[in-house]
């Protein structure tokens, strides 16, 4: 029984490139420059019937990129930003005021009509 040897070719990588190995830094690095969408949802049905569903959306990503996606609801909401919460109570502030200014207006009219009726 003969063998026949063959000459040892090259080995070719299957990849074009050989695996890189990154540290824990530039993995949070490329994640938040890049944004991260994980969606799931969550159905629990029985016989057939739909008892409860969640619907979970998560976006991971730096404030920059959030803001270029058009996601910036962090700023307007008063319980998450300062400015936001100064904005509700100015504003509230106004309609109060408003409001104030209304009920002595119309505080007054009554009052200068009960005394013309006094006087006659």
């Amino acid at each position: 029984m003969t063998r026949s040897v063959h000459p040892v070719e090259a080995y070719e990588p299957l990849e074009p490139y050989p695996p890189r190995t990154a540290n824990l830094a530039d993995i949070l690095e490329r994640i938040l420059d890049k944004g991260v969408v994980i969606a799931g949802d969550i159905k629990i049905d029985l016989l057939d019937i739909e008892l409860l569903t969640i619907r979970i959306r998560l976006f991971i990503s730096s404030v920059d990129t959030a803001r270029k996606a058009g996601i910036d609801w962090w700023e307007t909401e008063p319980a998450l930003s300062s400015r936001a919460a100064h904005d509700a109570l100015y504003d509230e502030n106004k309609r109060l005021r408003e409001r104030l200014t209304e009920l002595e207006t119309s505080g007054h009219h009554r009052h200068d009509r009960q005394k013309e009726t006094e006087r006659a």
